[in-house]
């Protein structure tokens, strides 16, 4: 928020006379009591002769293209002869009789723009009649020559006084939780605890800020009908009434000079007057056209496609979420936003309806952005505005424009909705001196929350605090201790930095996971994030089964991209879609894996109990199992060359037997034993994909994906994948000692036939049940097909490692333990040794 240094010393010095500081010590005010401040700049500085002017004459010199005035100004014993100015200006909106500021030759005005007397449009001007932009109280152009009451001074005074020149604007940068700052009222406020002052609250006593209200009448009877629908959730609705003003009265320099200071552009009396108590206090208002409003007033939601002109002159379309204020022949205004152009204040407005309201914040805060309209009053409302002073501000508002354009209050007031009363907040004593680790006194807690507004009543060591209408931010114990800490220094709580407890380590879930990606890595693959949204429609396309379990996603109500609105159930969409953008750019060699959580529905929706207070048991339960499941799982991809060609000859493809061995190296680094069989699960294809087995229990597949998918998402022939649910696999901790032996190893082989449909790690098994103990590895290095074998027969050739602990074996003993292996093959597959 912009405001004038002087203006809130100013309300400051009413109840602390001769209190003053500088622009630094200002500014350390605002931050001790958490406010940051984006700067603080001074009027710029006049030197020279700056003096008050009275315009004697006006000579109209309309020989030129531009209108062009050439005024006599008695400016005193300024010039040194007490005779009249004579000096060339091109604003119109001064008479003759006005007081004026006049910069004199040898003048400097901000900028270095120095005066002289120069000859121009056929006329020597002495000088310069200034606007607030020239004085640098405003950087709009287009601010007009400036008007001072008669009696501010005598013709030749110096102006800088009168003006205020020596002022500092500030730029406060008010936090969204404390609107109520967004005033000279809370600013003042704050700055009464920074400085140690007494608090005058210009809201109760209006008199501080320079307020008569003894000639507003009491209010008697209704002023206009007003019908308040209840979707609008409006809170409070106030109208009062000035009628027979001066449409040509202009407000007068100091409020212009608050208004331009603030950042807020005079326009007219009525305009500038609520701008004016809007800074002031707080509270955003709007003033009507009296004349233009036809019967009652109706505020409203507005209907779907509405068309509304705000006072920006932008026609908008309106949505059925905005409030909108409505007489008999249309929408008036756009509710805590901005009004509109059809009761807007002009030349001609001689009545004047005020409105001051207090909105639904977050609808303002919807209708704002809805419509890319920030306004000052949007501002305000959509931070909260004190509920309790739209009477005040009403009443000040008509005292101020009777005072500067005439006119009449009239008695009727209208207003609609009470005061809501603040719910209590119970807080221990001693619960800020807990959270700080500083001692902070049963008084002094009591004390702060007071100073900010709160009432207090003390059961014990138990504070029933009530905070102001003003504070809506105030809703727990947590921010009462924060009004506490804040206001006796934040910078007075010690930095203890707390020493750190010695840790375990990662946890058996956390290594399994780490070594899963390790082993992944050093195989070959890249690592991808894969994202848990995936495309509405992934499943159709791979023509899965209605009551497919991986059917059973979560559906987000409010995605990102509508097209992917649910969770994936199975990391392989996103894992597939990366796939797809690394071919589309060249890169046809590709292999990643990917570690991350899928979900899948266990409810249609949660119970949404009361926070009144804690759920009970039961409920906790069922919320805890309305939440969905989310298995962490790991899924490889890869399509194009495993092995690189190169000068060291042809590439390998990758095949769907390697991307069953990527789920071997997930079980290794595991530490689990993997079983394989052969399975038809879609996306795979039918002939070339592995169910994977713990214990009988399928944890995931690997293959061939099936080429009608890999045809729909557009991906290359042959490409393979694998997933494997890692949550499924068992979590044991297993940390061997290793057995090492210093008698060396003896190798062999053995082919076994047997029919084409066992697989080979069947086989493989039951070799390494029947070699005994003494086997210390055994591998698959060929399996071989011929018409010699016989039709549906295949060889399965295994390489044999023998060692023992406490000899060098000899080959009998190792041929003794390989035939052994292959008698048990023979009994429980029917093999043959083939020689």
């Amino acid at each position: 928020m912009h405001i004038a240094q002087n203006w809130v010393t100013g309300l400051l010095g009413h109840a602390n006379t001769g209190f003053g500081v500088s622009p630094a010590e200002l500014d350390g005010g605002y931050v001790r009591v958490g406010f940051e401040t984006e700067g603080y700049e001074p009027i710029p500085e006049t030197t020279g002769p700056l003096v008050i002017g009275v315009v004697k004459n006006i000579e109209e010199l309309t020989e030129f293209k531009k209108p062009i005035r050439y005024c006599l100004v008695d400016v005193g014993q300024a010039n040194g002869t007490g005779e009249l100015q004579g000096i060339v200006c091109g604003a119109r909106n001064f008479v003759e009789g006005d007081t004026v500021v006049v910069s004199l030759p040898g003048a400097v005005l901000p900028g270095g723009f120095a005066i002289a007397a120069r000859e121009t449009y056929g006329h020597v001007s002495n000088g310069m009649i200034c606007s607030a932009s020239e004085l640098g109280f405003t950087d709009k152009q287009n601010a007009g020559i400036i008007t001072l009451d008669p009696a501010s001074g005598q013709p030749g005074d110096d102006a800088r006084e009168v003006l205020g020149l020596s002022d500092t604007a500030f730029e406060v940068n008010v936090t969204p939780d404390r609107g109520y700052a967004l005033s000279a009222r809370g600013l003042t406020r704050e700055l009464a605890s920074a400085f140690g002052l007494e608090y005058a609250d210009v809201a109760k006593q209006p008199e501080v800020a320079g307020f008569d209200l003894a000639g507003v009448p009491a209010p008697d009877g209704e002023l206009l009908d007003i019908d308040i629908r209840p979707e609008t959730k409006t809170v409070r609705f106030g109208l009062r009434k000035v009628t027979g003003i001066d449409p040509a009265a202009e407000s007068p320099f100091w409020l212009q000079r608050e208004l331009m200071l603030s950042g807020q552009r005079p326009v007219n009396a009525a305009t500038d007057v609520t701008n004016y108590i809007m800074l002031l206090l707080g509270q955003p208002m709007h003033a009507f056209d009296a004349g233009r409003i036809t019967g009652g007033l109706t505020v409203r939601n507005a209907e779907a496609g509405e068309k509304f002109e705000t006072l920006d002159h932008v026609k908008r379309e309106l949505s059925a979420e905005d409030v909108v204020i409505c007489d008999e022949t249309g929408i008036q205004s756009m509710a805590g936003v901005m009004g509109g152009t059809r009761s807007e204040i002009s030349d001609e407005t001689t009545d004047v309806y005020f409105e001051a309201a207090i909105w639904d914040p977050k609808t303002v805060a919807r209708t704002s952005r809805r419509h890319k309209l920030s306004s000052e009053a949007s501002r305000r409302f959509e931070r909260t505005v004190d509920p309790a002073i739209v009477e005040v501000a009403l009443d000040m508002a008509c005292a101020l424009l009777v005072d500067i354009a005439g006119g009449t209050i009239n008695a009727e007031r209208t207003i609609i909705g009470d005061v809501p009363a603040m719910p209590a907040i119970t807080m221990d004593v001693h619960h800020p001196s807990q959270l700080a680790g500083v001692e902070y006194s049963r008084e002094t807690v009591i004390a702060r929350l007071e100073e900010v507004g709160c009432t207090v009543v003390a059961e014990g060591d138990q504070l029933q605090v009530t905070p102001p209408t003003w504070r809506a931010d105030l809703t727990i114990p947590a921010d009462l201790v924060e009004e506490v800490l804040r206001l006796e220094g934040l910078e007075d709580i010690p930095l203890v930095l707390p020493t750190p407890v010695g840790g375990r380590g990662l946890s058996p879930a956390q290594r399994r996971r780490r070594a899963v990606g390790h082993a992944l890595a050093y195989n070959g693959y890249a690592e991808i994030l894969p994202s848990p949204f995936i495309a509405n429609d992934t499943f159709d396309v791979w023509g899965l089964a209605a009551d497919d379990e991986r059917r059973n996603a979560v559906t987000v109500q409010n995605p990102l991209e509508s097209d992917r609105a649910i969770l994936g159930t199975t990391l392989l969409p996103t894992m597939l879609d990366a796939v797809v953008r690394n071919v589309s750019r060249g890169r046809h060699d590709v292999s990643l894996f990917g570690l991350q959580q899928v979900s899948f529905a266990r409810a249609e929706r949660s119970a949404m109990p009361s926070v009144a207070a804690r759920p009970d048991e039961a409920t906790v339960a069922e919320l805890i199992n309305s939440l969905p499941h989310q298995p962490l799982h790991v899924a490889t991809v890869a399509t194009g060359n495993l092995e690189l060609e190169g000068p060291w000859g042809q590439g390998r493809a990758y095949t769907w037997a390697d991307a069953i061995e990527s789920a071997r190296v997930v079980a290794r680094a595991a530490d689990v034993e993997l079983d394989v069989e052969s399975a038809d699960v879609l996306p795979w294809h039918p002939g070339r994909c592995a169910a994977l087995l713990i214990d009988g229990t399928v944890v995931g597949h690997a293959g061939e994906l099936h080429p009608q998918v890999l045809e729909a998402l557009g991906l290359p022939e042959r490409t393979c994948a694998m997933e494997l649910d890692l949550s499924a696999l068992p979590l044991t901790e297993n940390l061997p000692a290793p057995v090492l032996s210093s008698y060396p190893g003896l190798h062999q082989d053995i082919a076994l036939v047997v029919d084409e449909d066992i697989p080979a790690e069947q086989v493989r098994r039951v070799v390494e049940e029947g070699a005994g103990e003494l086997l210390e590895e055994v591998k698959l290095f060929d399996i071989y097909r011929s018409e010699q074998l016989g039709e549906g027969r295949k060889s399965l050739a295994f390489s044999l490692l023998f060692r023992a602990t406490d000899r060098t074996l000899t080959d009998e003993e190792a041929n003794e333990h390989r035939l052994a292996a292959a008698a048990l093959a023979k009994e429980r597959f029917g093999a043959e040794m083939r020689a």
